[in-house]
């Protein structure tokens, strides 16, 4: 039987949480420090928590220890790693292998997405060395994911939803060259998310001011059946610095999607227990969203940049059809509330936004008027009614469980036993009272009423001679004696994956490391050296002065969004290269290998 993981992210223990309560099968979420995304880091109590509560409903809580490490860092991170083993955690996601070389215990180790995981090649070494589970790159292809998946014997993970990176993960190298930030430190200062003019040879201006390195948002849920079959294990969804209405609108609307699929095919089942319950519709495009692409999932029909504006756009309302002094109309059926925020792409193609002051219908009186010609399309990025009903409570997690009430010779037996076979049971001594008139709808319902536990009553069965009269004080104590107990016994049996370092001899697949090799310490560069590799450069943080380096290395193509691609399009490229972007007073030359269909971006000055 095939295991599907829905992976979430956590900026918190409160998004954490949530996640699992939405329907998570597992969480990541930041350590205190060496996270990729510098800004969630978590206090080891605050992990312990999560973690405990998780292991609730055998939900995993994964914890990413995913940037660069120094020499002077590796006591520091091999104390945290014990710190992290002590309280179950049940696997660091890394980037740095000096990790592999250090003394740890043996928690399971994922591979970040960080360690740019393209090829079948490099999965079968990771895997070879000791990793569990492996994130493979954003811009790999349906066919791609599928070679590896079937090919391997590790889980595979595949991003499904949320931003995406203009460059491979772990090979962006601009925000440390630019601005000493590091993307392998967890310090990324989005410098793709930026204006840009993109100049030919000759410095005539082909785009001015656009968001060229910007891309759409990833939305595989879609496709979710086709990676099922590829053999992908775990489906995770970005954001560890979203806020947590996105953690619980995006976490329940993949649980929906991949539920519906495990419930039409009975090879497959879910990695965790218990079943989420919402308050609301769950529909991605009403927390953060830019517009969005299946990425290079299948070849792309359109383009995968958003170049407009970095920023989330929302839902898609309607178009203006009717503009008045003080309100115009739109062409939608979609409800609106007073205080919703809408946005749009001016005729100066800025986004331009604004409050709904007043709704009639589809007629919407705007906090100011603005310059909207008719035909203007509005899309709300701030759903008020969504956004209050996802402040408030909005979903339990309930695990079913089974209970039995049976006559003994002394008083009566009664079991909870959950979906997963755990039991707990107790025999009550007490006189068995003959009742009058039937009791088994009381007993029934005190039973089953099991209220802020983690439980729900999914079957009761009462076997009785006749009928029976039983307390309701004693089936209330009885019962919640048992929630407590199944509780415990779910507990103590939750065991985390435990792995063993190998001490595999496999050869690394390339024999020299650049700096896109990202070895920033001395154990990092033994290991590589263990493993085959002969020439070894320093990590680009450590020694980035460099004649022109290559800062990002893409898969996206600038002269593919512009509508050049010679692969698509036969018409002569009209323009003098090479191609250069620039912003304020830095320039960036681009380079495009179409045999690859990959671009590079170089840096031109300083």
């Amino acid at each position: 039987m095939q295991t599907i993981e829905l992976l979430a992210p956590a900026k918190n223990k409160e998004s954490g949480v949530e996640a699992i309560l939405h329907g998570a099968d597992a969480v990541y979420i930041g350590a205190p420090k060496f996270g990729a995304r510098a800004a969630a880091g978590n206090s080891l109590e605050d992990i312990a928590q999560l973690i405990e509560f998780a292991h609730i409903y055998d939900a995993k809580v994964y914890i990413a220890l995913n940037t660069l490490i120094k020499d002077d860092e590796l006591q520091e991170i091999t104390d945290l790693i014990h710190s992290l083993y002590a309280i179950n955690a049940d696997a660091l996601i890394i980037q740095d292998m000096g990790i592999l070389e250090l003394d740890i215990p043996p928690i399971a180790l994922h591979a970040s997405t960080q360690t740019d995981n393209r090829t079948l090649a490099k999965v079968a070494f990771l895997e070879s060395v000791g990793f569990d589970q492996i994130v493979l790159a954003r811009e790999l292809s349906l066919q791609q994911i599928k070679h590896i998946a079937q090919n391997s014997s590790s889980k595979i993970e595949v991003f499904v939803h949320g931003s995406l990176c203009v460059s491979y993960s772990g090979q962006c190298y601009i925000s440390e060259a630019l601005h000493g930030r590091s993307a392998n430190r967890g310090e990324c200062a989005q410098l793709c998310r930026l204006p840009y003019d993109l100049l030919d040879a000759n410095k005539k201006i082909i785009a001015k001011d656009k968001h060229l390195l910007s891309l759409k948002d990833l939305n595989l849920s879609d496709h979710l059946e086709e990676l099922i079959d590829a053999g992908v294990y775990s489906f995770k969804i970005e954001g560890r610095l979203k806020d947590t209405a996105y953690v619980k609108n995006i976490t329940a609307y993949y649980r929906q999607k991949i539920d519906a699929i495990i419930a039409k095919n009975n090879n497959l089942k879910r990695s965790s227990s218990g079943i989420s319950t919402y308050t609301f519709e769950p529909k991605p495009e009403k927390t953060f969203q830019r517009s969005t692409t299946s990425y290079f999932f299948h070849k792309p029909t359109e383009s995968v940049f958003s170049v407009l504006t970095p920023k989330s756009t929302g839902e898609y309302i309607g178009t203006i059809i009717d503009i008045q002094k003080d309100f115009f109309v739109v062409d939608t059926t979609i409800s609106i509330a007073n205080g919703d925020g809408f946005c749009y792409i001016s005729t100066k193609q800025l986004l331009e936004g604004f409050r709904v002051n007043k709704a009639i219908g589809n007629r919407i009186y705007p906090s100011e008027m603005l310059q909207m010609p008719i035909g203007t399309k509005i899309y709300r990025n701030a759903d008020f009614a969504f956004s209050k009903l996802l402040h408030a409570k909005s979903a339990n997690r309930k695990i079913a469980i089974s209970i039995s009430i049976q006559e003994t010779n002394e008083g009566y037996l009664i079991e909870f036993c959950d979906e997963n076979m755990n039991k707990a049971c107790r025999e009550i001594h007490i006189d068995n009272n003959k009742a009058q008139k039937d009791q088994q709808p009381n007993i029934e319902q005190q039973l089953s009423k099991l209220g802020n536990t983690p439980f729900y009553c999914k079957h009761i069965s009462i076997i009785f001679t006749d009928n029976k009269f039983i307390p309701s004080s004693v089936l209330t104590q009885i019962k919640q004696t048992l929630s407590q107990e199944l509780l415990l016994h779910r507990q103590v049996r939750y065991k985390p994956t435990r792995i063993v370092k190998t001490n595999s001899a496999s050869l690394f697949p390339e024999k020299e490391l650049s700096y896109t090799g990202n070895v920033s310490n001395n154990l990092a560069h033994k290991f590589y050296t263990k493993h085959g590799v002969i020439k070894i450069d320093k990590a680009f943080e450590l020694e980035k002065r460099l004649p022109n380096p290559v800062l990002m290395f893409c898969k996206a193509c600038i002269k593919d969004s512009i509508g050049f691609c010679p692969k698509k399009n036969a018409t002569p490229f009209p323009y003098k290269e090479p191609l250069f972007l620039k912003y304020k007073e830095q320039e960036f030359l681009l380079s495009f290998n179409c045999s690859t269909c990959e671009m590079t971006i170089v840096q031109e000055k300083i």
